[in-house]
Formats: structure tokens, C-alpha cells, sequence
């Protein structure tokens, strides 16, 4: 019964976790409506490289938010990617400047994905997300972001 009990109190645990990393979320303006989309943080060197890796789902209003400490072109690929994504590069001024619709690779050469401006951020949202919700290049991006 005792083993039980920490198992249940284990478990209770990991939900506060995840509802707590859940907080974090960029809200995209288009045209019609804010949207809120949360997202995990990727912005340690170790995270930025695992990204999305070997996920075989992403909810459909989620996505994972890489930070970076500077503004430059970015380039992304879609090795052991296992779903589409969607790719959205934000400048420093919260602007979207650029979306690329990334393909799952499995193979040992993989395309890169690279910003035709200097970015600070990229969202990764589920293949075709920015075309269901009519987000564009031009929206601007507002950021929840915990420490």
C-alpha cells in the first residue's frame, strides 16, 4: 500500500511538472484572431539540437520554441524527424519573417531549412498549422516565455 502511495504521489509529481512547463506560449496576431499556441522551450545548445526528434505526435495547438542569443540566418533540418512541421522564423522584433514546410527525413542527407532573414527565434508547429490558423509572413509573434 505504502509503495502505492508514493508511486501515486510520483505521479501527481510529473503533472505539475508538465503543466508547468505547458505556461510557456507565443501568441501569434493574424488577421483574424490571437493565437495561442504552447510551446517547450529549446534554448541550451544540447536542446536546440534534439528539437523535435524521434516525436511521433505533436498536440495541435503545440510546439517548441527555440531561443537563440542573436539575430542571424538560421538553418534547420529534419533528421529523425518523424512528423511535418511547420517552421516559423521570428526576429528579434517579434516579426515573422519567413515560414518553411519541413518534410520528415530519415536518410543520412536531410535538406536544410534556412531563413531568408536573420532570425532570433523559431516556432515549430505541426505540418500545416500556419495554413489552417492564416498565419503569415509579416504577423507579429508576442511571447510567454518562464525563466
Amino acid at each position: 500500500m505504502k509503495k502505492i502511495l508514493v508511486i501515486f504521489v510520483f505521479i501527481v509529481f510529473l503533472v505539475m511538472i508538465a503543466s508547468c512547463k505547458s505556461e510557456n506560449a507565443v501568441f501569434i496576431d493574424n488577421v483574424n484572431e490571437k493565437i495561442k499556441v504552447n510551446v517547450e522551450i529549446a534554448d541550451s545548445p544540447e536542446e536546440r539540437t534534439a528539437g523535435l526528434m524521434f516525436r511521433e505526435s505533436l498536440g495541435e495547438n503545440f510546439g517548441m520554441l527555440f531561443i537563440f542569443d542573436d539575430e542571424k540566418t538560421r538553418s534547420f533540418w529534419m533528421k529523425n524527424t518523424l512528423i511535418p512541421l511547420d517552421m516559423v522564423f521570428i526576429s528579434e522584433d517579434l516579426e515573422i519573417i519567413d515560414i518553411k514546410y519541413a518534410v520528415p527525413c530519415r536518410e543520412y542527407q536531410c535538406i536544410n531549412y534556412v531563413s531568408k532573414e536573420p532570425a532570433e527565434y523559431v516556432l515549430e508547429v505541426n505540418g500545416n498549422f500556419t495554413i489552417r490558423k492564416s498565419i503569415a509572413i509579416g504577423n507579429t509573434v508576442n511571447l510567454k516565455v518562464l525563466p
